[in-house]
Formats: structure tokens, sequence, C-alpha cells
């Protein structure tokens, strides 16, 4: 593993040491957290695990489970994050591993879920996606957001160059967007059959730029905020999305 992979491991366990696993859960009934759920949850399988892989501070798998979802299991390599997670519930299911070598036998798994990791790594998520296919059953879902290139990030990432920094490394921690074609593209490759894609959390974009549009909390956005996001889902989708959901299915 390159220093970049280690800084950006922890760059995360330093993330989660500075919040707790209520401030995490908390995110889970934002209405951009729950717009995303409703879209996905539809395609979860009961009579099978599903691995939320790089579960963190465990919100969504905490959340899940409150849903009905009592098959959903958490995996994150930062063990500090598991703690916390199984001190506020006890008995969790968790488990310590990398993305890259999932601790699970071939085919058991009914669904992979990835919230906002495959884009930390410097080799792209081919590795990942790959690993994912291995662990799910024939006809198992991957459930994946990445951010998106929208016009916000395009900006800030212009100015980083002209300013002679990295585009893609914050302050040694990697993060990339991936583009329609682009993530569709490495996903099929990987052996997936897309099944929907779309754009999501419009109002965390407006976040972003501050002012009016954070209301107090975890990374909450203002009623304004909501407001403008959902008038932007619905004339520029694919212009101010802060990610992409995408759902996909290992063939059968």
């Amino acid at each position: 593993m390159n220093d970049l992979y280690e800084s950006t491991r922890q760059g995360w366990s330093d993330m989660w040491h500075g919040a707790t696993v209520a401030e995490e859960l908390a995110t889970m009934y934002y209405p951009r957290s729950q717009a995303i759920m409703q879209a996905y949850l539809p395609w979860l399988p009961r009579d099978a695990p599903v691995l939320e892989a790089g579960s963190g501070l465990g919100g969504p798998v905490i959340a899940l489970r409150a849903a009905g979802h009592d098959k959903v299991i958490g995996m994150d390599y930062v063990e500090s994050a598991l703690q916390a997670a199984r001190r506020h519930t006890p008995g969790l299911p968790l488990l310590t591993g990398d993305i890259h070598a999932i601790p699970c036998a071939d085919a058991s798994i009914g669904a992979y879920l990835s919230f906002g990791v495959l884009e930390h790594f410097e080799q792209g998520m081919g590795p990942a996606l790959a690993e994912a296919r291995r662990v799910l059953r024939p006809g198992g879902i991957l459930v994946l957001t990445i951010p998106f290139p929208n016009l916000v990030q395009r900006l800030v990432v212009l100015r980083r160059r002209l300013q002679g920094r990295d585009a893609l490394t914050h302050d040694d921690f990697y993060e990339s967007a991936w583009g329609r074609r682009a993530l569709v593209g490495t996903v099929t490759e990987a052996g997936f059959e897309l099944c929907e894609l779309r754009p999501t959390s419009h109002d965390f974009t407006l976040w972003g730029l501050g002012g009016p549009f954070r209301a107090p909390g975890y990374f909450r956005s203002s009623p304004l905020a909501e407001a403008l996001g959902g008038a932007l889902t619905r004339l520029a989708p694919w212009a101010f999305n802060y990610t992409t959901l995408l759902i996909a299915r290992k063939p059968a």
C-alpha cells in the first residue's frame, strides 16, 4: 500500500474521531439521505446478508436495521469507528476489513452498499468493484453513491489547479468525482449490469457554499438549500447534484 492510501486511512480515522455516532445517525434522517434510501430500499434482498462496505460509525447500518432490514452488516478498516458504533449499539454486526480484501466467502452477500467510499482510492474503483463482485451472489445488487463533478465542484478544482495544488488530494486525503459516462463504464467493465442511475443531494452542493445554505447541526442543509435543491433536482438535475446514486446487478 502506498503512502497516500495510508494517509487516506488516517484521514478517515481522524474524521470519525471528530464525530459521534449520534451525529452520523441523525444525517440518515435528513431529507437528502431519506430520498436516497427510499430509492435503493426496494432493491435490497431480505433473504441474504447486505454488506455496507466502509460503514464508519455505522449510521446507515443502524438506520437500515431499524427500518426492518435485519440482515444488514457493516465493515470498515478503521477499528476505532467500529468500536464507537458498538458502544452506541451493542450487538451491532460489524466486521473489521478492507474493501479490497473483504472477509466474506465468494457469492455470500445479497447486496453490497457503498456510500461515498470508492472515490477515495488513487488506483480507482476497479479493484474494489472486483472484490464486491466476488462476494456478491449471482443476481446480487450493488448500490453506490459517488461524488459528481457538478459546476461548483469544477470551479473548486479549477481554483486548486490555478493555485498549483493537486486537484484530487486534500491534505493527504484523496477524493475524486465521477461523471456519468466514466462511472457507468467502470461499473459495467467490472462485470455489473446497470439498473438505475440518478442525481442526488442537490441541497448539499448548496450547503458547500456556506452562509444561508447551512443550518445548525452536523452537515445539515438549511430550508432554503433544501427548497432550492428540490428545484434544481427538477430543472438542472445533472448540473448541481452532489452525488450520483448507481444501482447495478451481478449477472445471474
